[in-house]
């Protein structure tokens, strides 16, 4: 079993730069890719790593073009439900990369709160 669980996509240099480290510090990793339809987060789970979360809750949502064109805004997402709801309907607005140990969880932006975690 890992020791950190990293809501990973492979597409993103800050999310890549968070496995590389693990692997750098020899910290097991399971990496759940949430864009691919088998790994994404229902509502449920969006609300437990919400509970774990180190940061502001609203941090889980990528404030990106595509958060703007669905016509959102930081009003939409400041409390727990809220992130959910819309995580759970747009799961690619999830914020990445988000680390997990030991019943904590982290928003891995900046880079070098990565290591702080893993240590």
């Amino acid at each position: 079993m890992s020791d950190v669980v990293i809501f990973h996509n492979p597409n993103c240099s800050t999310s890549r730069h968070a496995v590389e480290v693990a692997a750098e510090m020899g910290v097991s990793v399971t990496e759940r890719r949430y864009l691919l339809k088998a790994e994404r987060l229902d509502r449920s789970e969006i609300l437990a790593l919400a509970g774990m979360l180190e940061d502001p809750v609203t941090d889980l949502v990528r404030r990106d073009a595509n958060f703007t064109k669905l016509g959102l805004t930081d009003a939409d997402v400041e409390t727990v439900d809220q992130v959910a709801d819309v995580l759970a309907e747009h799961f690619a607005l999830l914020q990445r990369p988000i680390l997990v140990r030991d019943g904590r969880a982290i928003v891995g932006r900046p880079k070098d709160r990565v290591a702080l975690f893993l240590a």
